[in-house]
């Protein structure tokens, strides 16, 4: 039985992947599926990426936003929404975010935050399943 994201739920997904944390993004294409792993942290009700406007996925998620994700115990689909670029001022707060809970590699050179392609995306959460100690919470996110 689906029900609503409760605090129980909330505390776990926060524990798990309220780091930086590698989760499984998938997207699809003329009923062709994409998959790939990406640097991910969960914070209310979404997931947040760096990547970059011109890949592969943000393409794909340009033509069709609904997504599904896989990580520990836990599986999700949404909407991938492009926020921009990660320099912008309305971006500020989730930026300064992702440099703290991607401190390890942020800085490493991989990442060129003069490009305005340098951009984050917001997957945001609508239904999942969460396997925790031997509990199955089937959660609706909306």
């Amino acid at each position: 039985m689906m029900g609503k994201l409760s605090k129980k739920t909330e505390t776990i997904l926060v524990e798990r992947f309220g780091k930086d944390s590698i989760i499984a993004l998938a997207t699809a294409i003329d009923n062709t599926p994409y998959v790939r792993n990406v640097d991910a942290f969960y914070e209310n009700r979404a997931f947040y990426v760096l990547t970059h406007a011109l890949s592969g996925k943000m393409r794909q998620i340009e033509q069709n936003p609904t997504v599904a994700i896989s990580g520990e115990w836990f599986t999700a689909q949404g909407k991938g929404i492009n926020l921009g670029y990660f320099g912008s001022p309305e971006n500020s707060f989730i930026a300064n975010k992702m440099r703290q809970v991607f401190s390890a590699w942020i800085d490493n050179g991989h990442n060129n935050f003069a490009d305005v392609n340098t951009c984050i995306l917001r997957i945001e959460l609508e239904s999942g399943i969460l396997f925790s100690n031997g509990e199955r919470f089937e959660i609706d996110f909306t």
